[in-house]
């Protein structure tokens, strides 16, 4: 009998083909099902207190009892979001590294013409963890207004006497107010901080005298009587405010403004992990307890998929480059 050695040779080679590619589908499921192995860094781009540390928190919390892993939220406030979000574009994209940012990075774009980072090239998108409308919130202290109306007869007489706190320049807070300015044909001083937090404290303690913040961050403020709310954008009330009348009522049809909180990884994420990443933010988002935190933070959870939450943020983008523009918005 004659062996063709080539023909064996050839077959073993095939063989061996075949448990290799086998060796690492099996690896690839394993690596795919060990997602979170580890602790997961989450940087938040703005101070402790502010309305993404309001989400941030307790989506952090929930992910841990779901997963049995940590999420570690770290917050690296300054320049408008901006300087937090440029650390998270350059942390190794293994998953274990992700930004949750806001409204406000689709804004970046416009205001900051320096930026080290393109929020569309540097991340992909993963999940639009909620979506709340702006509240205009007042020091009951410093403008004892009982209603929208009497407060806007007020604001309009003394053009440039009172003030508005924001999360900083080119922020979702600073481009609300100069788009109120614009629609109710009026003027008030801006005045940047450092993120939302540092600027409600400062609300509260009546350093400032209104604001135009997400629903979220300050929904315990409005509660405890800190804060007075006289308007929420859009055309409808919220229904965990259901006494605060909505600008449409109030003869603002085209004020329309929400603050939404979005989930990237760094660039280069492998695929699987990040698909591993979404289906456990959507279990969280799911969750009862998050459910009922949204609810009375007066926020739902974007149900999109990757793809349409990046389609999404282009928009947003694109939307917010009109307001600069129209605006003249500029850093202060």
């Amino acid at each position: 009998m004659t062996f063709n050695f080539q023909h064996i040779s050839s077959r073993r080679n095939a063989l061996r083909a075949v448990a290799a590619g086998s060796a690492m589908l099996t690896l690839g499921s394993y690596a795919q099902s060990a997602w979170p192995a580890k602790p997961v860094n989450v940087v938040v781009p703005f101070p402790a207190g502010g309305g993404t540390d309001t989400f941030a928190r307790p989506l952090s919390a929930q992910f841990a009892k779901i997963t049995g892993k940590a999420m570690v939220i770290d917050n690296r406030g300054g320049a408008g979001g901006t300087l937090g979000a440029s650390i998270a574009a350059k942390a190794a994209p293994d998953g274990y590294t992700l930004f949750m940012g806001a409204v406000h990075h689709s804004i970046a774009p416009s205001m900051y013409p320096k930026l080290d980072y393109d929020l569309e090239k540097d991340f992909v998108p993963l999940a639009l963890m909620a979506n709340v409308p702006q509240v205009l919130v007042v020091n009951p202290k410093n403008m004892p207004f009982s209603n929208f109306k009497d407060f806007l007869e007020a604001v309009r007489k003394a053009p440039g006497k009172y003030n508005y706190g924001s999360a900083g320049a080119g922020t979702s807070h600073h481009l609300a107010g100069e788009l109120f300015k614009q629609q109710a044909k009026t003027f008030i001083t801006h005045i940047p901080y450092t993120g939302a937090g540092p600027s409600l404290r400062d609300l509260v303690g009546g350093q400032v005298d209104m604001m135009f913040d997400g629903l979220g961050s300050s929904s315990t403020h409005i509660k405890g009587g800190r804060v007075k709310a006289l308007m929420v954008s859009g055309s409808k009330r919220n229904p965990a405010f259901p006494d605060v009348p909505c600008a449409a009522e109030l003869g603002l049809p085209e004020y329309t403004v929400t603050t939404w909180y979005g989930m990237w990884a760094p660039k280069g994420t492998p695929g699987d992990v990040q698909t591993r990443i979404v289906e456990e933010l959507r279990k969280v988002a799911a969750s009862d307890e998050l459910k009922a935190i949204w609810a009375s933070n007066g926020a739902e959870f974007g149900n999109l998929t990757p793809v349409q939450f990046g389609a999404f943020v282009n928009s947003e983008i694109k939307r917010w480059a009109a307001v600069v523009k129209t605006s003249g918005a500029k850093l202060d």
